[in-house]
């Protein structure tokens, strides 16, 4: 087992055996990608992991296939599964690029059609988090992932295109953005301009809410790109 694997075992070793089902291991899992703790290409190997944890395969199995939804691990034919890459920057230009196309859209209809009891909801989910993560960790920023993630999905929702909200959450962007980089005050710069957007779509004015989204899309990309040159 490499030393990577006997770090990741020892990890979810930690966890009380009570808890060691599969939403612990994936979280546990998940954190130790987020965090780079676990590097890409890593091998993630059932076995030595049941043997190191005593436990059964299935919280892992089933931890593991929720990883590779998201995108996190791959699974190969007869070598199991490994920790995928993280975005490149022609990933990145064109997950932001995608972006620029569907969100602003998203936003302006949102604008246009939702009633409300909707705008309620999109008022309520900006609300839920207001914290601010106090170290550069995943453990502090899940919060604000999960947040951000269900607040880019509502607005997605209230379009009124299933099609395009699916098409949307089969990126998992939130996750591999926040795999890339967590951290100097993204966070607080992101709920700024999440209300930017609230109020707009909540005014019922489609140009303002795309410009108001299509602004936040822009800094986040920009907040980010710098993370390439660092190579």
């Amino acid at each position: 087992m490499t030393d990577a694997h006997v770090g990741l075992a020892g990890q979810l070793a930690r966890l009380p055996q009570r808890q060691v089902l599969s939403d612990d291991v994936y979280e546990t899992v998940k954190g130790l990608i987020m965090d780079s703790v676990v590097e890409p290409g890593t091998r993630l190997n059932i076995d030595a992991l049941t043997r190191e944890l005593g436990i059964s395969q299935t919280p892992i199995r089933e931890s593991l296939a929720r990883l590779e939804s998201d995108g996190l691990v791959i699974k190969e034919p007869l070598r199991g599964y490994r920790v995928s890459s993280r975005l490149t920057r022609e990933e990145f230009e064109d997950l932001f690029e995608y972006r620029l196309h569907i969100e602003p859209w998203a936003a302006a209809r949102a604008a246009e059609r939702s009633g409300s009891e909707d705008l309620a909801r999109l008022k309520a989910e900006m609300l839920s988090y207001t914290d601010v993560p106090d170290r550069p960790s995943y453990e502090s920023y899940r919060a604000m992932a999960a947040h951000d993630q269900r607040f880019h999905d509502l607005v997605l929702e209230l379009a009124g295109n299933e099609t395009a909200r699916l098409s949307f959450q089969r990126t998992h962007c939130h996750l591999h953005l926040f795999r890339l980089y967590y951290g100097g005050g993204i966070a607080t710069k992101a709920l700024r301009e999440h209300k930017v957007v609230v109020t707009a779509v909540r005014k019922g004015n489609p140009e303002e809410a795309a410009a108001a989204m299509r602004s936040h899309i822009e800094a986040s990309r920009a907040r980010l790109r710098p993370i390439f040159d660092q190579d």
